[in-house]
């Protein structure tokens, strides 16, 4: 099957590679040239493992097909997925307005029968919008149907998730769309979850909405642990263990970012408010989230004694999660700046993230390696649970520092076995 993909994000970019890789002719427009251009050198724009390889193979293989011209790509597609960016307007909605430019492209550009999908995370009623858009530019001979079949990837193991999800959620109102999505997806592991389009765009909201309240009850539970004495992690250990509830997604840290939680947590708000319904319950997630972070600022104060003024902070970790280098709406962003202003100097590394947060981080000083990094601090925050940190040479790291405090944001080391070695320490939750 010939397929195009709108966008080569990470969404775009992993499942276009992974449908190449199952034999289909998969064309991905881009609107940069010089993006476009190191994509078809198999060259990526994005950090995900393993993502490189397979990109290059279909490139050889001439499956996989980098162009700026929605011409012929679009007109010889069975099916054409919109991937692009939907961040958040200052209202918290999501902003459309990319979305809805490639529609009118793809819909210019229509030849015979073609399904339209919208892989974006987009409001309910979105995939209708687009639908009354393409219909008023596409050529007279040309029909479609529109579907919603959202992602699910998480990054870091993107290329798993798009061969082994959960579940396929395909959202469509006609058998015709319906039957050619499903061949498509003939290869892919999973249920296969048939819905309607509007259901289709509520399931990816409850989803990401779900498990980011998941992730703020664990800091909630966490918190109040600390005030009581309790220990946060082994009760969260415990309530996981019950099957109604689950283990993931369970653990307190530093707070969540990245490119979905965040802002499709806003996004749900704001679509709730739009019907007249107040989302309270996620209202206090976001709070909840930020409060986490805000902790580790107090945190890293009291540690200091009372002021981290002129103190040398290291953080160890940039990127809003181990295995990718994104940095949106990552929680060090906040931590850190928020230590440079009550006077702070930071010194950071973090394995792949570090040039994308020298993009957008001032004022900070970015080291060679972890060991470097710790030279001379007085405190070590860590911030992503990368595993090199979980193998530091604690002896050495305890050679290079001005005075031995630990943060632990992430909860990667055992607190008994750094306090042995001299170091002070505190966790979250513990």
């Amino acid at each position: 099957m010939t397929i195009t993909f709108v966008g080569h994000g990470y969404v775009g970019l992993v499942t276009a590679a992974i449908f190449a890789d199952l034999g289909n002719k998969v064309w991905v427009i881009g609107h940069t040239a010089e993006k476009v251009e190191n994509l078809k050198k198999g060259i990526i724009p994005i950090y995900e493992p393993g993502l490189e390889e397979v990109v290059r193979r279909n490139v050889k293989a001439k499956r996989l097909l980098f162009t700026l011209d929605y011409s012929p790509a679009i007109a010889e597609s069975k099916i054409v997925f919109i991937a692009v960016g939907t961040p958040p307007l200052p209202s918290g909605e999501a902003d459309l307005s990319v979305v809805f430019d490639v529609a009118e492209k793809v819909g210019k550009n229509l030849d015979d029968y073609t399904v339209v999908v919208v892989k974006s995370t987009v409001p309910i009623g979105t995939n209708y919008r687009v639908q009354e858009l393409i219909e008023k530019v596409k050529p007279g001979e040309a029909h479609f149907d529109v579907a919603s079949v959202p992602e699910f990837l998480r990054e870091g193991q993107a290329l798993s998730d798009t061969l082994h999800p959960d579940r396929n959620v395909i959202g469509t109102d006609t058998v015709e769309a319906r039957d050619v999505l499903l061949e498509l997806h003939k290869s892919i592991d999973g249920p296969k979850v048939l819905t309607n389009v509007r259901t289709a765009e509520m399931i990816k909201y409850a989803a990401n909405a779900f498990l980011a309240t998941k992730i703020s009850f664990a800091n909630a539970i966490a918190q109040l642990s600390e005030e009581t004495g309790a220990d946060g992690i082994k009760a969260l250990e415990a309530v996981g263990l019950d099957k109604r509830i689950g283990r993931s997604f369970l653990s307190p840290g530093a707070g969540y970012g990245g490119s979905c939680f965040p802002k499709d947590v806003k996004a749900i708000i704001a679509i709730a408010k739009s019907h007249g319904y107040d989302f309270k319950l996620l209202k206090d997630a976001e709070e909840i989230n930020k409060q986490a972070m805000e902790r580790m600022v107090s945190k890293a104060v009291s540690i200091l004694g009372g002021s981290v003024k002129g103190k040398m902070i290291t953080v160890l970790g940039l990127s809003f999660k181990p295995d990718t280098d994104d940095m949106r709406d990552a929680p060090s962003v906040f931590v850190i700046n928020k230590l440079i202003e009550k006077g702070a100097k930071i010194k950071t590394y973090d394995p792949i993230a570090m040039e994308n947060a020298k993009k957008i981080m001032k004022d900070i000083t970015f080291t060679k390696d972890a060991y470097d990094a710790v030279t001379d601090s007085e405190l070590v925050i860590v911030m992503t649970e990368w595993n090199e940190f979980k193998e530091l040479n604690l002896e050495k790291v305890k050679k290079l520092m001005k005075s031995l405090a630990i943060l632990d944001g992430r909860n990667i080391y055992e607190p008994q076995k750094i306090k042995d070695l001299g170091f002070s320490y505190v966790g979250v939750g513990r």
